[in-house]
């Protein structure tokens, strides 16, 4: 079966930086960053993804392409006995499209609000109502088969085309919320508590690792390092793409992209006296109060939405492609026959997990909902251990000299660095972040 490949250098760019752009990037940098210092958190977030995110952002596209195959079999293809590592990657994908689909209902669900008339209710009301309804099931179901449909095209004619047309459509639609928010009242206050450095944040070494662990977090999870995507994107890369500049360029964008969220979010949520607060469901909360208040609100619900709904989407066909790719080649199933089946195994799981805010909620484990522990399956478990997995891999076992050859490192200094960082830096901060995610440090 011939393999599909990227139509050009751009294309995979776009498409890549896409699956890093997501629902993180519109709302969790914002009040992360707010949370850890502002500016000092921004500066620290950018030098640990120059220098952690790029290189591992490297590595998982060197052995895609190497190998051109999935996940695991790729993994095996380098050390026979760390298929597991890209095992990691393709549990991960799944587990996170069972909730990721279901915030991309809510989204569609809100959009079409917005342009049959807007919020007219109390919008945490109408937030807990709706989620706690059978209707998110609907909605995470149109929203499944909506990137069903994208992926079953393949990647140039699919995937690609997709994150042509929405990654600019998205920074259009950012700028023009920006520019109204930044008109706001008030709204230079969210500048301030979002650019302006608040060094009485930092009043010890505690402080200090506090704010440090969080931006290693943000880098690894926002471009989802771990996870596979980069891998199964790598394996349709011809040998002609630069992957030094591919991984600079996917980091810069998911960066400009986070602190163009800020100055969208943070001024509006100050003009209104919205406190920002962590989880998905604010922007469901917050923002409709925000646009209740604009000359012309219904509109801007609809553009940023709308913006909303292309992040999710470029992130979840990226998750859909790492499983695809995987039965693909695995079971040597057609592209139709295995994005259906991903879809259908999502749904399945992912229903469950939308009724957990209602008629399932008194289903616990280890305390947590659901929807929650899927969250913390993810989040704290497999993503984590999959980017360990890749830079040991990396690093010792398939070994830097290979990559650096087969990523195009010529000069000696990148070799150097990176071999620093993959084989001890990236290693220290991944098991920084997984140990401090279970002890609440």
């Amino acid at each position: 079966m011939k393999k599909d490949k990227w139509s050009s250098e751009t294309g995979f760019i776009l498409a890549a930086a896409g699956s890093a752009v997501g629902l993180g990037n519109i709302w969790k940098f914002p009040y992360i960053a707010g949370q850890n210092g502002g500016a000092v958190f921004i500066i620290m977030y950018f030098i640990l993804l120059l220098l952690l995110g790029v290189p591992v952002l490297l590595s998982e596209m060197a052995i895609g392409r190497k190998t051109g195959k999935n996940p695991i079999d790729a993994c095996r293809a380098l050390h026979r006995k760390c298929g597991f590592i890209g095992g990691f990657g393709i549990l991960g994908a799944f587990v996170i499209l069972s909730y990721y689909c279901i915030i991309g209902g809510w989204i569609i669900k809100y959009l079409l609000m917005y342009m049959t008339g807007g919020v007219k209710d109390n919008s945490a009301a109408l937030f807990e109502r709706f989620t706690t309804g059978f209707s998110p099931v609907i909605y995470g179901i149109i929203f499944t088969l909506l990137c069903t449909l994208i992926v079953i095209k393949g990647i140039s004619g699919g995937i690609e085309k997709i994150s042509r047309l929405f990654m600019p459509a998205l920074f259009v639609m950012m700028i023009v919320l920006i520019i109204k928010s930044l008109s706001l009242k008030g709204g230079g206050e969210g500048v301030k508590f979002f650019l302006l450095p608040d060094f009485t944040a930092i009043e010890s070494a505690g402080d200090f690792l506090n704010i440090l662990v969080s931006a290693m977090g943000q880098v690894f999870f926002s471009l989802s390092l771990g996870m596979g995507t980069l891998i199964t994107y790598g394996a349709y890369l011809d040998r002609k793409t630069s992957l030094k500049k591919a991984a600079f360029y996917i980091s810069l964008i998911d960066f400009v992209i986070a602190v163009l969220a800020g100055l969208m979010v943070l001024p509006a949520v100050f003009a209104y006296d919205i406190v920002p607060q962590a989880g998905s469901g604010m922007v469901f909360i917050a923002m409709p109060q925000v646009f209740a208040g604009l000359t012309g609100g219904n509109l801007f619900g609809i553009i940023f939405f709308l913006l909303v709904l292309f992040a999710a989407v470029t992130s979840a066909i990226s998750l859909f492609e790492v499983l695809i790719s995987f039965l693909i080649e695995r079971f040597k199933l057609k592209r139709l026959a295995s994005s259906v089946i991903c879809s259908a195994a999502v749904t399945a799981v992912s229903v469950p997990v939308a009724l957990s805010f209602g008629s399932l909620s008194n289903i616990r484990i280890m305390g947590m909902d659901l929807f929650e522990f899927m969250n913390f399956l993810s989040d704290k478990l497999l993503m984590p251990l999959g980017a360990l997995g890749i830079s040991v891999l990396c690093g010792y076992l398939w070994g830097t000299e290979e990559v650096s050859e087969e990523a195009g490192l010529k000069k000696s200094w990148d070799k150097k660095l990176y071999r620093s960082i993959i084989r001890y830096a990236a290693p220290v901060m991944i098991a920084v972040i997984f140990i401090t995610s279970f002890i609440g440090l």
